[in-house]
């Protein structure tokens, strides 16, 4: 790729960051660093839910290169090349909408790649002046430093996606990826939240601390089913049980789990480069369906236990009101033969119940740690006015 190229992909990239930026700027009030983290949280989501719409509709290889197109910055630029390979493929990977779409996914991703080294940058100078002057820094650069270096490692798994022709591994884990990037944008939204306005705690620490331990479970229940979705989405195994709650009319159908869960091999191949045998996306399919009971059964309880407290009834309430829309799309997904709205929607749900998880488990976190400094604080209180 010419350096003309970079350069004008770059300014591309920046330039479809000014927008945000510019309005984190001139909006009003002081705290423009919490702002801007949550820009980036809203900008994530809506990123993950492009990406999806990108892989539903066979447009992750609509530039068959990395980081431009065929060489170019954009598809204007690379007009010729879309056409002569949509002339000789006109339903193939490369049209001239699916270009554009997958251009655009890349245009977002830089733009926010640009948005958090802006807000590394202003935590690493708060962090200076702060400390020439002796003080306490207002926001830590740590946590900004971790997302700039996973959107770098997420950066690459999207160049590894297109120069590995969707191998289903890459493509799970570029979407395990830029949830975690949402994950860590919202957790360090919930922190500026939690420093701008401190909340008093919920609950005893005991409760919060049996909340807590619910909480994370429903983490690594949903990092999971994540893992399961994606796995289903990448190796094109949404249809294969077309039917429900059985699948091919029996509770446990016929299914080749070795086939179906190789990691390590290419898009619709086996490991040996053998075409891969339905029942492989069966049990593929199969897996994620039934986990999500389990899925529906932790994050329902833990919505409800936290429910009653009266600083988590919101972010309970959503969390429980995106379960119920999940499980719906799902099932409309497979009654409906995949129709790409709803397929879309699913997606984002997968993205909100990571927000709203994540979102939950900070709001815990930081209650059980206010819970169990208030004791002491009440106890020094007293020893100081007998």
């Amino acid at each position: 790729m010419e350096v003309s190229n970079v350069i004008l992909l770059a300014l591309t990239g920046i330039l479809a960051a000014s927008v945000p930026l510019a309005l984190v700027w001139t909006a009003t009030g002081t705290n423009k660093y919490r702002k801007l983290a949550w820009v980036i949280a809203f900008f994530t989501f809506d990123l993950i839910v492009f990406g999806g719409f990108t892989r539903l509709t066979d447009s992750g290889l609509g530039c068959p290169d990395w980081p431009g197109c065929y060489g170019q910055a954009n598809p204007f630029l690379a007009h010729e090349h879309i056409a002569a390979a949509e002339a000789l493929m006109p339903t193939g990977p490369v049209t001239t909408m699916k270009a554009w779409i997958e251009m655009i996914h890349r245009f977002l991703a830089m733009g926010i790649g640009v948005m958090i080294i802006g807000l590394m940058t202003a935590s690493w100078l708060e962090w200076r002046r702060a400390r020439a002057h002796g003080g306490k820094p207002a926001h830590s650069p740590v946590l900004p430093t971790v997302m700039f270096l996973w959107v770098c490692v997420q950066g690459a798994f999207g160049a590894w996606t297109v120069t590995m022709k969707l191998q289903p591994v890459i493509v799970t884990l570029h979407l395990l990826f830029g949830l975690t990037l949402l994950a860590l944008a919202v957790w360090l939204g919930g922190r500026e939240d939690n420093l701008a306005a401190p909340p008093s705690p919920a609950a005893p620490a005991p409760v919060l601390r049996r909340l807590r331990r619910l909480a994370w479970l429903s983490g690594a229940v949903l990092l999971l089913q994540l893992a399961l979705g994606g796995w289903v989405s990448t190796n094109y195994a949404t249809l294969a049980c077309s039917d429900f709650p059985l699948c091919h009319g029996q509770i446990v159908p016929e299914m080749d789990w070795q086939h179906g869960f190789t990691l390590w091999r290419a898009l619709g191949k086996t490991a040996a480069g053998h075409y891969l045998p339905f029942p492989a996306l069966t049990a593929i399919h199969w897996a994620h369906r039934n986990f999500a009971l389990v899925v529906v059964l932790v994050l329902g309880c833990t919505a409800w236990r936290a429910w009653r407290l009266p600083g988590l009834h919101g972010t309970a309430r959503n969390l429980a009101l995106v379960l119920a829309a999940q499980a719906t799309t799902g099932i409309a997904t497979v009654f409906l033969n995949f129709p790409l709205p709803i397929a879309v929607l699913h997606n984002a749900g997968a993205a909100g119940l990571v927000l709203l998880v994540t979102m939950l488990n900070y709001k815990v976190q930081y209650q059980f740690e206010l819970a169990l400094r208030s004791p002491r604080r009440e106890a020094a209180t007293s020893a100081s006015h007998p």
